[in-house]
């Protein structure tokens, strides 16, 4: 395996055609993004049906994510579409205007965030359209809260609202979320991603909704908190607690905290996802400019390296494979700029465990391989898993040597696709760990993944089949069990 950075992808109607989503998986899509702000329940049932027909045309395990819309704040429509707004213009914004049907225009538009007059105060710096258009709050007065334009410019229909700073006052989980949690489990949904949770509250109560969801299935999806709230960011060690990963969401963010802010606390979130042993997607614009351009910028490009070399598990293409032009080149440039950013990680595996005390024999087994295989130089580690949890605890620490989890559950063959550095198969293990790990062996050496003389590093469980119980170590020599 050369690449260890995994990929996300978003499907649209880019890449909602079986030919080109399978071209798009063979490039090198390991999680396919479902975006929830977009489509009906039945569109995203439609779509998780044909990711799981194109990976299974590929021969490849690929995860999916349902990503949810969250309470994204939104203005009105307005009469013709949009309007223009000149600095200094006054305008407001009524969250009563349109209940009789009113349409915006150049005086005020509607807000479908009711309580945001509770929320703001006069001096308060408003941001559309993704910070494009900035409003100053005067004043509010009932349901109307007036502004001033301090940076004007066009603003159309149902455009996103941040205030500077942070401080709204929405629930990250929406009763849309709510019932799009059930859709998404309704496909067995790999991963769910909760949108502006502000603490580790919103996060346990999104993981109890979906496992509720997913009880008829018997599944139970792994958590991302998308971190894109000022709120976030100082609560971001239990947010981490509570989730199963991040995804430094660098849109909505850069909004609430200022550009110049994101590329220090990608790096700081980043560090802190691996050392909690927990995943890290980087995402937002990395090939934005694909979207229309068969090549990306010189800065796109540094930019996926640079969080390559963070340590992100994943880098994520939104808008340039759901609805632009190139998605499959999109693909292409990213693995290949993963790859080239990979040659040059600087491998501190011996500082990681100094003065590092071990509290679980699992753990323990799992960073011991990490340590034999560094030094002994073998091909290949090899996690026997129920779980994946031994393989994702050795992906937290870089290593030239690949890891492959084996693995009877094709649940957790699929979660493993966003693990950095590992590559999942399925094997069934039965409970002679001799027979066992031959077959591993053998399945090795099938992919061509190793071959006869080879040294190999294999982790397991005795006895063999039980969740959470590695506890052996064995180097093996390929082809001394034939």
């Amino acid at each position: 395996m050369s690449r260890g950075t995994k990929i996300v992808a978003t499907i649209g109607p880019a890449s909602t055609d079986f030919d080109v989503l399978c071209k798009m998986i063979r490039a090198g899509v390991d999680v396919v993004r479902l975006n929830f702000s977009h489509g009906k329940a039945q569109d995203h049932i439609d779509r998780a049906t044909l990711v799981r027909r194109a990976a299974a045309e590929c021969g490849r395990e690929v995860a999916i994510m349902a990503d949810m819309q969250g309470p994204k704040i939104r203005i009105g429509k307005f009469e013709n579409g949009k309007i223009e707004l000149a600095n200094g213009d006054a305008f407001i914004l009524d969250a009563k205007w349109g209940e009789n049907g009113e349409l915006g225009n150049q005086e005020k538009v509607g807000l479908d965030y009711k309580a945001l007059p509770s929320d703001v105060h006069p001096g308060d710096t408003l941001l559309l359209n993704d910070g494009l258009i900035v409003l100053t709050v005067v004043r509010v007065v009932g349901s109307e809260i007036h502004t001033t334009v301090k940076i004007g410019g066009e603003l159309s229909n149902n455009k996103g609202i941040n205030r500077q700073g942070g401080g709204l006052t929405a629930p990250a989980l929406t009763a849309k979320d709510m019932e799009d949690i059930k859709t998404a489990m309704s496909f067995q949904a790999d991963y769910l991603a909760i949108s502006f949770p502000k603490n580790a509250t919103d996060m346990a109560m999104a993981r109890q909704l979906a496992n509720i969801a997913g009880e008829p299935y018997r599944h139970k999806p792994m958590m991302i908190a998308k971190i894109e709230r000022a709120e976030a960011i100082p609560a971001l060690a239990e947010i981490l607690g509570a989730s199963d990963g991040i995804m430094v969401a660098r849109g909505d963010l850069a909004v609430e905290v200022g550009n110049a802010a994101v590329p220090a606390l990608q790096k700081r979130m980043i560090k802190m996802a691996r050392e909690a042993n927990k995943l890290a997607i980087t995402a937002t614009q990395m090939m934005e400019s694909m979207i229309v351009n068969a090549v990306p910028t010189r800065a796109e490009v540094s930019d996926v390296a640079n969080a390559v070399l963070d340590g992100t598990d994943a880098v994520m293409a939104s808008a340039e494979t759901a609805a632009g032009k190139y998605p499959i080149e999109t693909v292409e440039m990213m693995a290949a700029i993963c790859v080239e950013a990979e040659q040059s990680e600087y491998n501190k595996l011996d500082a990681d465990f100094l003065n590092v005390t071990f509290t679980r024999i699992d753990q323990s087994i799992a960073y011991g391989a990490l340590f034999t295989a560094h030094h002994l130089r073998v091909k290949a580690i090899v996690a026997l898993t129920e779980s994946g949890s031994t393989a994702l605890w050795m992906s937290r620490h870089s290593i030239d040597t690949p890891i492959f989890a084996l693995t009877p559950s094709v649940t957790t063959a699929r979660k493993a696709s966003l693990y950095r550095n590992v590559r999942a198969y399925q094997l069934q293990q039965g409970t002679d760990s001799a027979v066992v790990l031959r077959e591993a062996e053998e399945l090795l050496v099938e992919y061509g993944i190793v071959r006869k003389g080879d040294m190999i590093v294999v982790t397991w469980g005795e006895p063999m089949g039980q969740v959470g119980g590695t506890n052996a170590l064995k180097i093996v020599k390929v082809g001394e069990f034939s």
